[in-house]
């Protein structure tokens, strides 16, 4: 049974160049260094049974001290072994312990039983190996590296602090003892001097090691100074197992550190959190003691009596915010975050939670705060209020300043002027102004009332407020309201001594006044009533003319009251004279209402009374012209409405003839120049609408309710007829033509033009490519792009993308048909020309007609083959040019 040790099931603890499959020719000084190495280390685990071996190779042979070894360096218990001394015996024991060593994890790579039986001393000293790694090296483990790097790694930081030591490997770095050396005096520096150690003494440094490891440190000398220094290469195995020694006796010191590590770890933490407890403590003291201090300066509520006093706190106050607060702010911020890093260190570090002093709580400090901030939005509110009120007080003060002022500078005056009596030698217009400009005077008045309100609302508002200049306010406010008083009195009793003088010259002022009111819109209906009569008209029907005939006659009834209208107004001008002439009044100037004399009135009257006849002429004759207009339009429209549907119908009737399939095509041809005949002996009728519609234009009439047609319609469709009806009877004479010349029945033509109409979905009397491939499919062709494509390069060869009847008929009759080719008249030609290759111009003329003859002798070409003749002519060439564009 075989064993197999795999590095990548043991953490990489064995490297894969020190496979033992791959190392079978081991050195001979290797294999020296290993021999003693690993027969030490047996020993110093094999003395603790009571036992101990003398040769490696021999002394594990029977498999008993091997498990023996196995069970002291791992503490448990194997199978029980074989007593017996037969090779079999021994096999199991071994295999024992190798299934051991395979139970903990190693796969052994070509190490059998047999072999240790045996006494093969390579396979021994590998499996010793493989024991030496998973038990002494692969648990080393320092700074997240294990195994042989762990090892190498613990050896670099021991010796890191000895400058003439570097480990970089496990061969050549001991040569020279002072590694060695250099871990004994890590730990226990008594051990060694190691001062007086010289790097050039390897010998010294490696017995001094050795020797004081094997004393003191309880590690059994497995190398010799010799050994190594006379090997130019250390055994990296050999080295290996005896630095884990050093690593397991010095296991212990390790382990010590550690924990001297871990407590002052500990005490580190602790220390710092209780930094952040006293940190905390003085922290939160400082910040409430700077509450406790700012409250009471926010709480004080005392007013002052001037605007600058009050901005000065309010400034006071933006200092607080801008510049005291902020850091507190931060302060607080700053407390709770070291409060919450606290407690979370507490918590990580298994700590029982920080329980500030009473009232220092996180809490304590925020409802302090919020007392703060309360207290803060209060003195704010207040300092505002505050200022409000102040800037409130000098507003007012300074607006009753200013209606004040504006009020006195208003009346100054007004009493001297009340009591003038100018009134006692005006005149009426004189009068009229006087009591007009007081009316103004009294409405403004009227409106200064407001503002003598205004002016004692405020000043009583200023004493509500405790203005402190409230006397000479008060005083000021009295003097305006005692004066004001008298203004009333003064204004009163000017107007009922102007009332008294008005009513002397109110009747001739009332007259004048009802003369302008009258005479102005009298005189404006003058004016747009000339302006009518005199307006011109266009109208283009007979409903227009009758609509302003109408109106016109409409103006004349209204005649006879605007003149009793005019004489009413002349009326009160001769009563204003009368009342001048009886009392005598002092009259100066005309009218002041109106500049509208009656000399103007009576003028525009006669003009009005000249216009009415002249309009009543010019409607008569645009009447009698319109009518004319009206028969004109009805004569053209009963005509029109005749020959537009009698078009339509001949186009329906053709369309239905070129497509129906009733009699043969020469009665369909009969039929249409039959409807040529109708159709041309129709045009008396067109021209004589032509003329009708010249008379239309001639007295400009653009529209025509009595038909829908116009003559440009009517041109259109009778060009269109005739068209119609020549293609129409072209077509059926093409398609007699084709059914002569391809030999076509009547009934074959009837199903080409049934399959046609049938495809024709559109009745345009064309097919459109879809429609004609529908038609091609139905009638069994069978075809791909390419074909369906040369076939419409054949019936559409200008490629409009439709297909006439006509070139479906030529298509069809190719295809039913038995036509003539090129090769058929090349071969009757042969035989006119008695089988020979060319022929003569008396042969023709003696086998053709004469005009087929001489069509063939101007268009065939000399013959030039090596058989020809004198007039000998090329008929081959002249066949083929005769299907050249049209043979399929």
């Amino acid at each position: 049974m075989d064993h197999h040790y795999d590095p990548q099931q043991t953490n990489d603890y064995m490297q894969p160049e020190e496979d033992w499959d791959r190392d079978l020719l081991l050195d001979p000084a290797w294999e020296k260094q290993q021999r003693k190495t690993f027969t030490a280390w047996c020993n110093s685990h094999l003395r603790k049974a009571g036992t101990q071996i003398e040769n490696i190779e021999e002394d594990f042979r029977d498999g008993l001290k091997l498990m023996l070894l196995l069970e002291v360096i791992s503490g448990e218990r194997l199978a029980k072994p074989e007593r017996g001394k037969m090779r079999v015996h021994k096999i199991s024991n071994v295999n024992k312990a190798l299934d051991f060593i395979a139970s903990k994890g190693v796969k052994l790579v070509s190490i059998g039983a047999e072999e240790i039986v045996d006494g093969n001393v390579k396979m021994t000293l590998g499996m010793i190996w493989t024991i030496i790694l998973r038990f002494a090296i692969q648990d080393i483990s320092v700074e997240e590296t294990s195994a042989k790097e762990g090892l190498l790694l613990w050896c670099q930081r021991k010796t890191a602090p000895y400058k003439n030591v570097n480990i970089q490997n496990f061969h050549i770095s001991w040569k020279d003892g002072l590694g060695f050396c250099a871990l004994i005096h890590r730990h226990r520096p008594e051990l060694i001097d190691y001062g007086k150690l010289r790097k050039d003494d390897p010998l010294t440094n490696l017995n001094t090691a050795f020797d004081v490891a094997e004393k003191y440190l309880d590690i059994p000398k497995m190398l010799d100074a010799e050994d190594i220094v006379g090997t130019a290469r250390p055994d990296e195995k050999a080295i290996m197992t005896y630095v884990s020694s050093f690593y397991h006796a010095f296991s212990g010191a390790q382990k010590a550190e550690t924990a001297a590590n871990r407590i002052c770890k500990v005490l580190a933490v602790n220390q710092e959190n209780e930094q952040l407890m006293e940190d905390y403590e003085k922290l939160a003291s400082d910040l409430l003691e700077w509450i406790r201090r700012t409250i009471p300066w926010l709480e004080n509520r005392a007013p002052e009596n001037t605007m600058q006093a009050m901005q000065q706190k309010l400034e006071d106050f933006r200092d607080y915010r801008r510049l005291h607060k902020p850091p507190k702010v931060q302060e607080k911020c700053q407390l709770e975050i070291n409060f919450n890093t606290l407690q979370t260190k507490l918590r990580l570090s298994n700590r029982p939670a920080f329980m500030p002093s009473e009232g220092k709580m996180v809490s304590d400090i925020n409802n302090a705060w919020g007392g703060l901030e309360q207290a803060e939005k209060g003195y704010e509110e207040w300092l505002l209020n505050e200022i409000r009120r102040l800037e409130r007080l000098d507003h007012l003060a300074e607006k009753f300043r200013q209606k004040a002022s504006i009020h006195e500078s208003w009346t100054d005056g007004k009493e001297a002027m009340l009591q003038q009596k100018d009134y006692e030698t005006a005149t009426l217009s004189e009068i009229k102004a006087l009591l007009k400009k007081h009316e103004a005077f009294e409405s403004d008045l009227a409106a200064h009332q407001d503002r003598v309100e205004q002016i004692a609302a405020i000043a009583q508002e200023l004493n509500e407020l405790d203005y402190y200049d409230s006397p000479s306010v008060n005083a000021r406010c009295q003097k305006i309201c005692d004066q004001w008083d008298n203004l009333g009195a003064l204004t009163q009793k000017r107007r009922e001594a102007l009332e008294r003088t008005e009513k002397l010259l109110e009747t001739i002022d009332q007259l004048y006044l009802e003369y302008a009111k009258r005479a102005a819109p009298f005189n404006n209906w003058m004016e747009g009533a000339m302006e009518d009569l005199q307006d011109t008209f266009i109208v283009h029907t007979i409903e227009e003319i009758q609509g302003l005939t109408t109106a016109h006659e409409q103006f004349k009834a209204t005649l006879p009251d605007a003149d009793k209208e005019r004489q009413a107004i002349l009326g009160i001008h001769n009563e204003v004279s009368k009342i001048v002439q009886t009392y005598h009044v002092n009259m100066a100037g005309t009218n002041p209402y109106t500049t509208i004399t009656p000399q103007e009135i009576n003028g525009k009257w006669e003009h009005v009374r000249q216009l009415v006849p002249r309009r009543d002429q010019a409607l008569m004759e645009e009447h009698a012209r319109q009518q004319q207009n009206e028969r004109l339009r009805k004569q053209f429209g009963a005509q029109a409405n005749v020959i537009g549907p009698w078009i339509q119908t001949k186009m329906e009737e053709i369309g239905r003839i070129s497509i129906e399939m009733h009699g043969t095509l020469e009665d369909q041809l009969n039929h249409l120049r039959q409807y040529e005949k109708s159709i041309v002996n129709y045009k008396p009728k067109i021209d004589q609408l032509e003329g009708d519609h010249q008379q239309i234009q001639e007295a400009l009439i653009f529209d025509n309710k009595h038909t829908n047609y116009t003559m440009e319609h009517i041109r259109v469709g009778w060009e269109q007829l005739l068209t119609t009806i020549a293609r129409t009877i072209n077509e059926v004479e093409n398609q007699i033509l084709t059914r002569d010349a391809k030999g076509i029945s009547q009934e074959q033509m009837n199903e080409f033009r049934a399959s046609f109409n049938h495809f024709d979905r559109k009745k345009t009397g064309m097919m459109d490519c879809e429609d004609f491939r529908a038609c091609l499919i139905s009638m069994g062709y069978n075809m791909g792009e390419a074909e369906f494509a040369r076939i419409m390069s054949i019936v559409d060869p200008n490629r409009m993308g439709v297909v006439t009847f006509q070139a479906f008929i030529d298509f069809m009759s190719r295809e039913t048909a038995d036509t003539d080719t090129a090769d058929q008249v090349m071969a009757s030609f042969k035989i006119l020309a008695g089988d020979k290759n060319y022929i003569t111009v008396d042969e023709l003329r003696r086998e053709l007609p004469p005009d087929q003859a001489e069509y063939c002798i101007a268009r065939m070409a000399p013959y030039n083959g090596r058989d020809a003749v004198p007039g000998a002519l090329d008929y081959m060439s002249f066949s083929t040019a005769l299907y050249g564009e049209s043979d399929l």
